[in-house]
């Protein structure tokens, strides 16, 4: 049964980091982009960061730029989101996802299976 797991989320002051891994099972993740998106209370579903299959490719929304770093390794079938410089506005639940696309896209609908989500919370 494939699925992805999100864990790392946690509450976190602002200017702090952390790390979330989103870890696959069922499917190798190597064969596909992998995306992160997030979604705050009364707030649409919006794509985060994204990494190509091999790694070579990486795309992040304008808010994240200089924050936030993806990353994979696809030996542990687990790809990561380092974040950096948290502010309040980035509280939200992330989730990880899995494209059926090859163009690592920011868009929900290029997406074909999620993770639960992990909550982030930056507040003092």
């Amino acid at each position: 049964q494939l699925q992805l797991v999100e864990s790392g989320g946690g509450l976190v002051q602002p200017g702090g980091s952390l790390r979330l891994s989103c870890a696959a099972s069922g499917f190798t993740l190597d064969y596909y982009d992998i995306g992160w998106f997030r979604q705050a209370p009364g707030k649409e579903r919006e794509g985060v960061s994204c990494i190509s299959s091999s790694g070579g490719r990486t795309n992040y929304a304008d808010s994240v730029k200089g924050r936030f770093t993806i990353s994979r390794d696809n030996a542990k079938n687990t790809v990561y989101l380092q974040m950096n410089s948290l502010k309040p506005e980035d509280t939200a639940v992330y989730f990880c996802a899995k494209s059926w696309w090859a163009d690592c896209p920011l868009r929900p609908d290029t997406y074909n299976y999620w993770g639960q989500g992990t909550q982030v919370t930056v507040s003092s």
